[in-house]
């Protein structure tokens, strides 16, 4: 069977940002991750995502994919000729020091084992297929705990722990702490609503304020600020305010937080309000 196209598994274009593809690799991963995803043919879904991650985020191999497909990367297949090895249901292919494509040098390139790619993506342990299973323990959060940060005293097996959360973890994260795991539920927030890194607010303005142009004030997960509203704005329309999101619990920056404005269409008008819309719809015609 045809391997389905790397960009098509993320669900990215072709012309995505390393940033783009490592935001939709994390919504991919936590959402077929084999603790949550319990559907048939989770497995291969899961694989499938690695793979394409591991070539469309090293500059190197997605230049060879661009160009030759993922036929670059199979075994016997010409100068891209390697070794493969079978870990459980997961392929992965080494090419030697003599077998690698001229001008790359990729180690243990290929597909490598997707349980390291998780584990050094999301500082987490490989999520299934280990020999040995370390204790975990789930802690609750909410939303801001989550976001910020914070310290947790928790009892392990009699013992008092004090654990530090690092910011940006998500509903699913799963820490380590020295020889057990945490597993991370987060509540979830009246107004925000959290898509990894980013978060998304809904805001209502009246037809005037679309009209003309206004200024709002919108809160986000660092403080409020001020949204400059231009004239005729459509509603559905969505503003991003850059780096006002999550922080990015590897580090390097923050998501961004997106206001999806809506028109609210009035129900009830006064007889001046009604006189004047009409002089407006006449003038519009």
């Amino acid at each position: 069977m045809a391997k389905r196209d790397y960009y098509e598994v993320l669900g990215v274009s072709q012309d995505a940002t390393l940033n783009d593809i490592k935001r939709a690799y994390r919504r991919l991963a936590l959402k077929h991750h084999p603790d949550r995803d319990k559907s048939p043919g989770a497995e291969t879904r899961f694989k499938e995502i690695n793979q394409a991650y591991e070539v469309l985020s090293d500059a190197k191999k997605r230049q060879m994919y661009d160009q030759f497909g993922s036929t670059a990367f199979e075994p016997g297949a010409g100068p891209f000729a390697g070794r493969t090895y079978q870990k459980g249901p997961f392929t992965y292919t080494y090419w030697g020091p003599s077998e690698g494509f001229p001008g790359f040098d990729f180690g243990f390139g290929g597909f490598s084992d997707p349980f390291e790619i998780f584990e050094e993506f999301f500082g987490t342990a490989s999520p299934f297929g280990r020999t040995t299973r370390m204790p975990r323990y789930r802690l609750h959060l909410d939303f801001w705990e989550a976001v910020k940060g914070c310290e947790k005293e928790l009892s392990i097996e009699g013992k008092k722990v004090t654990v530090k959360i690092p910011a940006g973890v998500d509903d699913g994260s799963r820490i380590r702490f020295g020889d057990f795991y945490i597993i991370v539920s987060v509540s979830s927030h009246p107004e925000f609503r959290r898509d990894g890194a980013d978060i998304y607010l809904t805001r209502e303005i009246s037809f005037p304020e679309a009209s003309l142009g206004t200024v709002l004030k919108v809160p986000t997960v660092q403080g409020e600020v001020k949204v400059r509203i231009p004239p005729g704005l459509q509603s559905g329309t969505a503003i991003r305010l850059r780096g006002k999101g999550v922080p990015y619990l590897r580090g390097g920056g923050k998501g961004d937080q997106y206001v999806l404005v809506r028109v609210k269409t009035p129900t009830k008008l006064s007889f001046e309000q009604r006189e004047l819309l009409k002089r407006l719809k006449e003038t519009s015609s």
